[in-house]
């Protein structure tokens, strides 16, 4: 069958007075690399790298690098984190703007070789670093904070997964009702393979909803412990795949693919978190818009744009 790649058709061609979910976004970036290929990420030769990022950089970059000998920093303790004496680092940002360019700058005045992965081929940190120490990664325009296309093309470039297979998956099986937006709480319930990625999650409600709805996220392992002391009849428990819950008062299960890895899981994740935002207010596009022209006002926002083309 011919590949549709109306969502990414979609993604090409919105502005700001129709964003798209996230929903379509998802479908878009699958599309993307279902049409294009995946992104090639040459891992650079470091023994023991400081790898670094913000929010959902650094949450997609554990997916790449938890199974390696590495530090992993962020904003917060990437000047400390010199201390264990790496050998360089690896700077994440899809921008490559705001804290990836505050990070690059002090590194290079401690003389650490610092690569930068990125989806922007014109970043003020490539202009710290110099070309040749910048992996610039294919993405789709999409609304500000999005960066779906941006950080699921990095870790599908690690799993190798089919992003082709994932989008029919998603079609095919996934079917999400409009009464998904009716709860005032959700509690997501992922497998333990995805543990490293649950804060993707986490971060996208903060992102799309700020805290007008309650959010947790868990492992089933997790649920064992005293997370669900305290019921409550207005929230939703989504599943991710299998799993025996007793103590859920409203639940969907969201199918997912048999021995699905952290790629398939985000994929199906995002579009059920695009599917929640769907069918509730648009808090986020009545309010990006105000939102990054305040932020650039500022020195750290001077380059936000609502569309990150």
């Amino acid at each position: 069958m011919k590949l549709s790649l109306r969502n990414k058709r979609k993604m090409d061609n919105f502005d700001e007075n129709n964003l798209p979910s996230l929903a379509t976004c998802v479908l878009g970036a699958l599309e993307l690399f279902a049409s294009e290929g995946l992104p090639k990420i040459k891992i650079p030769n470091f023994k023991k790298p400081v790898i670094v990022g913000s929010g959902n950089a650094i949450v997609s970059a554990k997916l790449l690098y938890g199974d390696k000998d590495v530090i992993f920093a962020d904003e917060n303790n990437y000047k400390e984190v010199l201390k264990r004496k790496p050998d360089g680092a690896i700077i994440f940002s899809a921008s490559g703007e705001k804290h990836a360019s505050i990070i690059a700058e002090y590194y290079k005045t401690k003389k650490i070789k610092t690569k930068l992965i990125t989806c922007n081929s014109d970043s003020t940190t490539e202009k710290i670093l110099g070309k040749k120490n910048v992996i610039v990664t294919k993405k789709n325009k999409e609304p500000y904070t999005y960066n779906t296309s941006t950080y699921l093309g990095w870790v599908l470039a690690k799993t190798k997964e089919d992003p082709k297979k994932i989008l029919d998956f998603i079609n095919k099986k996934v079917k999400v009702k409009k009464s998904i937006g009716k709860y005032n709480g959700y509690l997501l319930l992922t497998p333990e393979n995805f543990a490293q990625g649950k804060e993707l999650f986490e971060i996208k409600f903060t992102e799309l909803f700020g805290r007008r709805i309650a959010k947790d996220i868990k492992t089933f392992e997790e649920t064992k412990h005293a997370v669900t002391v305290v019921p409550y009849e207005k929230e939703l428990c989504i599943q991710f795949g299998k799993g025996q819950l007793d103590f859920a008062n409203d639940k969907i299960v969201v199918p997912l693919p048999p021995k699905a890895v952290p790629g398939t899981i985000m994929a199906i994740g995002y579009y059920t978190i695009g599917k929640i935002q769907e069918n509730k207010p648009q808090w986020f596009k009545k309010n990006i818009a105000d939102y990054i022209k305040k932020a650039s006002k500022k020195k750290f926002g001077k380059n936000l744009k609502v569309i990150v083309e």
